[in-house]
């Protein structure tokens, strides 16, 4: 008899600890499972506003090669190229290197806002250099190290296509520069050709110092 009290003890401390590991997994799944409905909405703004973003660019080299051209430069090395999969641009401007990426869009992630409530949102990152040549140890893919490393700005695209997308640029900080969507893909663009074409580069110098022995 003992035994067996023994045993529906066990079966009750069993249930109680299966309740316990049910209620709380179901929490961290409603938990997920909202973040990752806004993973999905945020991945697909974000795709649409790179293809936007990619018919612009059409636009933009366009124009950049009747400009140049019109002031007797020629207008061999304007160009840009698309991957196959439309998750990568690389536009060429005369020296300058220039890369839109949606690389990183491979989870829900969210923006840090100092005293706001972070942001889930997909992002297009823009990078000064060609992409393609951020690899390392012969691997075939760029490494999102040296990509983040070589980065000029960022687009953050939410869930909701009311809220606005932000831009922030590297070399401000922590600003933050929220823009309509309707309008985001293309000051996108301009801000960033505008930031690296419109700076200069620097001759390299090797500089050594005379050591007295």
């Amino acid at each position: 008899m003992s035994n067996n009290f023994s045993n529906l003890d066990n079966l009750e401390t069993t249930i109680r600890k299966s309740s316990v590991i049910q209620e709380r997994m179901n929490l961290v799944s409603t938990h997920m499972y909202k973040q990752f409905l806004e993973y999905q909405n945020a991945v697909l703004n974000t795709n649409e506003m790179f293809l936007r973003m990619i018919e612009h660019v059409h636009l933009t080299v366009d124009y950049l090669k009747q400009s140049f051209s019109s002031r007797g430069i020629a207008s061999q090395k304007i160009y840009y190229e698309i991957d196959k999969n439309k998750t990568t641009v690389k536009l060429n401007i005369l020296w300058h290197s220039i890369s839109f990426t949606l690389r990183s869009n491979d989870k829900p992630q969210a923006l840090f806002r100092e005293g706001k409530e972070p942001l889930f949102s997909g992002r297009i990152i823009a990078i000064k250099g060609n992409i393609s040549k951020m690899r390392k140890n012969g691997e075939f893919e760029p490494d999102f190290q040296l990509i983040l490393e070589n980065e000029v700005a960022s687009l953050f695209v939410p869930a909701d296509k009311q809220e606005p997308a932000i831009i922030k640029i590297r070399h401000i900080g922590n600003r933050e520069f929220p823009l309509n969507q309707t309008d985001a893909h293309r000051e996108f663009l301009l801000k960033v050709i505008e930031i690296i074409c419109g700076g200069g580069v620097y001759h390299e110098e090797n500089f050594k110092r005379n050591i007295k022995l």
